[in-house]
């Protein structure tokens, strides 16, 4: 029975991360977001850097940003160092854990394979992060590419459909590097694992809800819509989020 709840507990937290991400990616075709409220301020971002001739502070930003996923993601290196050493020694680990005064301790197998799911979703959020450092890399170029304002032969709608363009990359660096730190949430549930199954689900549900009120609900959602006027609630394109997943 043990074993059964074991697998029951990994279950709903897969269709708590996974349901939760595609859930949340329909949900901002129609609704009001984090996500596609700053993937407006990002496109208007490009439209304003094409205005001015002087680019430093846009290059600085577009660092700022990249510098972030590079934290990250030496972050999940170290933290998948622990775990893989912590795997060389798991009876070891596992004797110093049964004299805690909470939790109970499982077979070596059950032991080893929390730990692999912990494994796996640092090796995710690496493959996350550097990609999101990649596409702001990216988009660093497009700036240093963008037409100037004294360039004659850059029509108005040349402008715009670049301006689009560099949001569209810089769109995809954001959910990207959101889908990275969404890893760090649910490996937080998962260290709860290792308390009891019960205490898993528990917090795998929690972690959706902290998740869906900061994204749907928060106070900065509020604050982000109350800076801009918007004609409509921002859909954003099938492709453009079939590619963060």
């Amino acid at each position: 029975m043990g074993n059964y709840l074991e697998l029951i507990a990994l279950v709903w937290f897969l269709v708590c991360w996974l349901g939760y991400t595609e859930y949340s990616k329909r949900k901002a075709n129609d609704r009001p977001c984090l996500s596609n409220t700053l993937d407006l301020y990002r496109e208007d971002w490009m439209r304003v850097m094409l205005k001015r001739d002087n680019r430093i502070s846009d290059a600085s930003v577009v660092g700022n940003l990249e510098r972030n996923g590079a934290f990250f993601a030496s972050s999940c290196l170290l933290i998948l160092a622990g775990i893989i050493t912590a795997l060389g020694y798991t009876q070891e680990v596992m004797e110093v854990f049964s004299t805690m005064p909470f939790g109970t301790l499982p077979s070596r197998e059950i032991w080893e394979m929390r730990m692999l799911v912990l494994m796996v979703i640092f090796i995710y959020a690496f493959f996350k992060f550097t990609w999101s450092m990649r596409m702001y890399n990216f988009v660093a170029v497009l700036i240093g590419s963008a037409p100037l304002t004294t360039d004659t032969k850059a029509s108005p709608a040349s402008r715009e459909a670049f301006a689009k363009s560099a949001g569209n990359v810089c769109n995809m660096a954001g959910d990207a590097f959101n889908l990275g730190l969404r890893s760090y949430y649910y490996a937080l549930a998962v260290v709860s694992w290792f308390i009891h199954p019960v205490v898993f689900m528990g917090a795998s549900t929690l972690t959706v809800i902290v998740l869906y009120r900061r994204e749907f609900r928060s106070d900065a959602l509020l604050a982000l819509r109350s800076g801009k006027t918007f004609e409509d609630p921002a859909p954003r394109q099938e492709t453009d989020k079939e590619t963060t997943n």
